[in-house]
């Protein structure tokens, strides 16, 4: 992480979000409960791959959904898939023009893109941010620097299913902007090494590619290098 490519006002949101992180986790705890356990709140069986809850979470304001499940063993507990819809976009905003055209995306009325995913482990905290291959959400592809504009669009502003939850979505990536935004350009670029090696597969759709970049992350360990950061930036 290059602290010093952002300026002090960058970081002092950082450091805000950082805080309704935290204080998240404050507000549960006192409760004995998790962000997990706030999402399953309810649910007798944990299936994998469904959605949590169900029908996912969507801000008719905002445009911004998510939807929490698990497939990925036992690394991790589950993970959070959060997305834009076409609504919530800047005009003009659209797909590249050069991917297949799937079933799925004649069933929707509108067009979506995701954003980042978060892996959950079994105490209910995040321990990693990872993107995807088109297939694997069924979205439509955008390329990376219009998802990254996307990032500040995404807000969870609603009560249910959680009210703790939605503001440690919202915050969590805006905290973790700087890095999800590497991300989500490595996933452009892995998406163009795949094709470049692999040039009669149709990549958008290839079940070999499926975690498209990831890194491990530590919210304490992430909060006390942005401190660093803003005291070597005062």
């Amino acid at each position: 992480m290059n602290w010093s490519s952002l300026s002090k006002s960058e970081l002092l949101e950082m450091q805000e979000a950082g805080e309704y992180v935290l204080n998240c986790y404050r507000v549960l705890a006192k409760s004995g409960d998790n962000i997990v356990g706030e999402i399953l709140k309810g649910v007798e069986t944990f299936y994998e791959m469904d959605h949590y809850p169900e029908g996912d979470i969507y801000d008719p304001e905002s445009h911004s959904q998510y939807y929490y499940h698990a497939h990925r063993g036992a690394d991790e507990h589950g993970h959070f898939h959060t997305f834009l819809r076409e609504e919530g976009m800047a005009e003009g905003v659209t797909p590249i023009a050069d991917q297949s055209q799937e079933s799925y995306m004649d069933e929707r009325e509108d067009k979506i893109s995701h954003l980042i995913a978060i892996s959950m482990d079994n105490r209910g905290f995040p321990i990693a941010l990872f993107t995807t291959n088109r297939w694997v959400t069924a979205e439509n592809w955008y390329a990376a620097e219009e998802v990254i504009q996307m990032l500040d669009r995404f807000e969870m502003d609603l009560v249910p299913p959680s009210w703790p939850v939605n503001i440690w979505l919202t915050a969590l990536i805006r905290l973790y902007r700087p890095i999800i935004i590497d991300l989500i350009r490595k996933r452009d670029q892995a998406i163009a090494d795949w094709q470049e090696k692999h040039p009669d597969r149709d990549v958008f759709e290839d079940r070999e590619l499926e975690i498209t970049s990831e890194i491990s992350i530590s919210v304490e360990e992430y909060l006390v290098e942005l401190q660093q950061a803003l005291e070597k930036a005062a």
